[in-house]
């Protein structure tokens, strides 16, 4: 079993901020394999179903995203290392795509609500969206939505990362890093 966890925050009103790359992902997934909505009150988020993936948006807010991740993790016994915990980081280029398993949630509230409730042990899809100019920028960056200039490469890193993010339920991590794993897009229109 292998359970998608994509990162995100519930309502229109987030849909299209860099913090919710990873529910878009999800959306993705959801829409092209025909999963099932197998969601419950307990689950605490939008829970789909195909065989033996399973795919999950928490509604908890980024913040408390563990309790959503635990609720379901322990409901159908899926081990720690076969959860793939998809979201934004900001200390990756805009476009960028790294895996990683473990480590540290580098400032991602949304990752230490998920360390915190079922250690570090997953596997991470990380889907760089840049960063301000000052730390101080942080929070209001991610609650916004992309550029003008980012939004025509968005489908496809969604696509990108959802065609990684199965191929981590049947291979190695390394071998996924060394398919999908990608530098950055400059998303400036060239000069002329």
């Amino acid at each position: 079993m292998t359970l998608y966890v994509g990162l995100g925050n519930p309502g229109s009103a987030y849909a299209m901020h860099r913090h919710n790359i990873g529910w878009r992902v999800i959306d993705h997934l959801v829409s092209d394999l025909g999963a099932r909505n197998i969601s419950k009150a307990s689950f605490q988020g939008e829970l789909y179903r195909l065989g033996n993936l399973f795919f999950l948006k928490p509604t908890t807010y980024m913040n408390l995203s563990g309790t959503s991740v635990q609720a379901v993790t322990n409901f159908f016994k899926i081990d720690t290392e076969d959860v793939v915990v998809i979201h934004d980081d900001i200390d990756l280029p805009f476009g960028a795509i790294r895996f990683k398993q473990g480590g540290g949630h580098g400032g991602h509230n949304g990752l230490r609500s998920i360390d915190e409730h079922i250690t570090r042990d997953y596997n991470r899809i990380r889907l760089g969206v840049g960063k301000p100019e000052y730390k101080s920028q942080v929070a209001d960056y991610v609650l916004h939505d992309f550029s003008p200039d980012e939004t025509p490469h968005l489908s496809e890193i969604i696509t990108h990362a959802s065609e990684a993010a199965l191929a981590l339920s049947g291979r190695a991590l390394n071998d996924v890093r060394s398919h999908f794993s990608r530098k950055g897009i400059d998303p400036l229109p060239p000069s002329n």
